[in-house]
């Protein structure tokens, strides 16, 4: 699914100099403890989980703490640069036919 809205690079980089400044933060440390993938729902260590924009830099996102969530590498990689709606249709989609 090819995003309709691209940011401006300057942008996206002062936004992901951002989150590497909260990827350090006790409140990402206490985020992360809990080893639960946003996606999935499924259990991970801690070190496992990646950080991922809600909504994507490249879609308009910012790194404030309300956009990341912790997600398994797996989640990350498929979700992209999908928005949240776009994520739940994609899901949808993988679902078996009855």
């Amino acid at each position: 699914m090819a995003p309709d809205f691209f940011m401006d690079d300057t942008i996206v980089k002062k936004e992901r100099a951002k989150a590497r400044k909260l990827r350090n933060s006790q409140w990402w440390k206490r985020r992360r403890a809990e080893g639960i993938c946003h996606y999935c729902g499924r259990k991970f260590l801690p070190a496992e989980l990646t950080m991922d924009h809600l909504i994507p830099l490249v879609r308009g996102g910012k790194s404030e703490k309300f956009n990341l969530v912790p997600c398994c590498k797996e989640c990350n990689s498929r979700k992209q640069q999908m928005l949240p709606w776009e994520w739940d249709v994609y899901l949808d989609r993988l679902k078996p036919k009855p």
